[in-house]
């Protein structure tokens, strides 16, 4: 019969538990079918799948695919303390790395230590952003609400007033992880200033 931790499990169902309430943190991005904004935990999705498909443009060629997958999973859990901080957002990055660490202590904290020790890593990885898997990943969260914004007219975009200098800053992070799908970000960009989509 097999011995069951039940305090380690414990810990695991309580995690997941409180997880669940990533589903109801709303981000800025409006989805594709413009019916309602997306979630922190539908987001996390998408970037998952993107992950999976598009790895073949990943500069570095032997990224470690499962563990960017973790990371798209794990990346926005913190939010469910610290709150979605919209990319465009000056005064929420004032203390978004503060709020985001308490957030991480405690969410993750709920973990038993061995698996608290390797969500945090990953977290803390993909926010540093200078391993390979950490840049690809960083640029399919990028990505990602950009595809969002061009496919509903503007979306967040057009909402927020955001100008064309602010989403080629955020394009640079893309071109850190894949060159090519910074040259995507930058099609995207230029014709989206052209449909006037962004302001100039």
């Amino acid at each position: 019969m097999i011995q069951i931790d039940e305090k380690r499990l414990k810990k695991q169902i309580d995690f997941i538990v409180e997880v669940d309430k990533l589903k109801s943190i709303y981000r800025q991005t409006t989805l594709i079918d413009k019916s309602r904004k997306e979630n922190d935990a539908e987001h996390s999705w998408h970037l998952s799948i993107m992950a999976l498909l598009l790895s073949e443009y990943a500069d570095n060629k032997d990224i470690d695919l499962l563990k960017v997958i973790k990371m798209v999973i794990v990346h926005d859990l913190v939010e469910i303390d610290a709150g979605d901080t919209f990319a465009y957002d000056v005064e929420g990055y004032k203390d978004k790395e503060e709020r985001e660490n308490r957030a991480a202590n405690r969410i993750f904290g709920l973990l038993p230590k061995d698996q608290f020790n390797e969500i945090y890593n990953l977290w803390q990885e993909f926010e540093i952003g200078e391993t390979n898997e950490a840049k690809f990943a960083g640029a399919l969260d990028r990505i990602q609400p950009m595809l969002h914004n061009y496919y509903t007219n503007g979306g967040t975009w057009k909402e927020h007033n955001v100008k064309s200098d602010q989403v080629l800053k955020r394009c640079e992070g893309i071109f850190k992880g894949s060159k090519t799908l910074g040259e995507f970000a930058q099609d995207i960009i230029d014709e989206s200033i052209k449909r006037k989509y962004i302001q100039k």
